[in-house]
């Protein structure tokens, strides 16, 4: 079945989740399809790191559902999501600081995937080499830059062998350049068949790493379309940016 005409690889239907009585997410609901990148943004408060907890199975959502490649997994536990192809990078970068590279990449193999480590060594040097990081995949994690731990952290997701990967600020505090990097690894990513959700404050990376964007704002998902359109809406102009700012800082201005 090709995957990326037919059922969506990711669907979330109405999710909702409330802490007491602050309802953080009231109705999101979007579909993600195999090689596509969906870009979400929204203001600070708006549920954004919230939702992928909960694609994750770090939370239970208060209503909804998710389905991965047509499976109902909204109850399924973290290891149970991580198995069935679900990986996950974070804001701050999560990597096991006195094993090198090359360990942590073995490490998101062995216990995000079930494989040993003799099977997952060719593996792991290969991704390695996909995230830039093959020379210098005996360096401690604790020594590398921001770069390359944003890098790292990418690559202990891959080595799940994700079906879906969600990225939490990737590009968070990079400079322009660096950016770019990333985005070229994402891109790699995607044309590989993985499903990406990607958070991300740095407008660059919407406009130029996601085929989609959706707006999450006010507990739910406002409007989601292609990039340009989403960027340019009265809705991301009102709630996202500010009325007054909006188009000034879309422009860069």
């Amino acid at each position: 079945m090709d995957q990326n005409e037919k059922t969506p690889l990711l669907s979330v239907k109405d999710l909702a989740i409330s802490f007491g009585e602050n309802r953080v997410l009231t109705s999101v609901s979007f579909d993600l399809r195999g090689f596509e990148a969906l870009g979400v943004i929204g203001p600070n408060g708006a549920g954004k790191t919230v939702m992928l907890n909960i694609l994750t199975g770090i939370l239970k959502p208060s209503r909804g559902r998710i389905e991965l490649c047509g499976n109902d997994v909204t109850r399924a536990g973290v290891s149970e999501r991580a198995n069935m192809g679900f990986g996950r990078t974070f804001q701050i970068p999560r990597s096991f600081e006195n094993m090198t590279a090359y360990e942590n990449i073995l490490v998101g193999a062995v216990f995000g995937n079930g494989q040993s480590e003799k099977a997952a060594a060719a593996p792991a040097a290969r991704i390695l080499d996909e995230i830039g990081l093959g020379g210098r995949k005996r360096v401690f994690a604790g020594k590398l830059g921001l770069l390359d731990r944003k890098r790292l952290e990418i690559g202990i997701a891959l080595a799940a062998r994700p079906k879906v990967l969600l990225l939490d600020e990737a590009a968070g505090g990079l400079t322009e350049s660096e950016v770019a990097e990333i985005l070229a690894i994402v891109r790699r990513i995607k044309e590989s068949g993985i499903g990406v959700i990607w958070i991300e404050h740095v407008l660059q990376t919407m406009m130029h790493g996601t085929d989609r964007v959706m707006l999450l704002a006010e507990g739910r998902s406002m409007v989601c379309g292609l990039p340009g359109e989403v960027m340019a809406s009265r809705e991301v102009e009102e709630v996202y940016l500010g009325v007054q700012c909006g188009r000034k800082r879309l422009d860069g201005n």
